[in-house]
């Protein structure tokens, strides 16, 4: 056997891969269960996203009656594009589904809310449509832990593949001789 340079198919290459925020609304912040941690992790996410150039899509589910994205993330995305929405899938969006293909990436990484609702069927769908979806589980949330566990499930078995943020991170890096190594890796203490 020999090894080269070639990564497995299954690892974030930061020139295919955006950044896919889903329904981090306001109205949800005092029901879904570990809110602020998620919010970390999305807020890393993002300032990886920013830093390493990537694109950064953001949505949201009804917002005349669930309110915008939360500050707390709109504050720290640079450029990016917002979805409005009210299909629980994004992909039921044509002018997502458009953005996506002028995008030319094949990688998603997946954040957000709700696991079962929103991020299971939107996964579901890219999948479907020939994405390779990482669901970044430390930076998506539930009502409860059960509903959110469930959701992860699903996903997994549809072919997303697991990730977590300090993953996706060094994964997007490849290597501690980075340029932004070090940066970056303040942001994962």
């Amino acid at each position: 056997m020999t090894l080269s340079n070639n990564h497995h198919p299954n690892i974030l290459r930061r020139d295919n891969v955006c950044l896919l925020i889903i329904d981090v609304q306001e109205r949800f912040r005092t029901h879904i269960e570990d809110f602020e941690q998620m919010t970390k992790n999305i807020v890393v996410l993002a300032k990886v996203a920013n830093k390493l150039k990537l694109p950064i899509i953001l949505s949201e589910q009804y917002p005349q009656g669930l309110g915008s994205t939360i500050k707390e993330i709109l504050d720290v995305v640079d450029k990016h594009e917002l979805f409005a929405k009210s299909a629980f899938s994004c992909c039921q969006v044509e002018s997502f589904v458009k953005h996506l293909q002028e995008l030319k990436r094949t990688q998603i990484l997946a954040t957000g809310i709700e696991s079962q609702v929103c991020v299971n069927q939107t996964v579901h769908d890219l999948i479907a449509a020939g994405y390779q979806t990482h669901v970044v589980v430390d930076a998506i949330s539930s009502r409860s832990k059960n509903n959110k566990e469930i959701g992860i499930k699903k996903m997994l078995a549809a072919g997303a593949v697991i990730s977590c943020t300090e993953m996706a991170t060094c994964e997007l890096l490849g290597t501690a001789k980075d340029p932004t190594f070090k940066y970056l890796q303040s942001l994962i203490k």
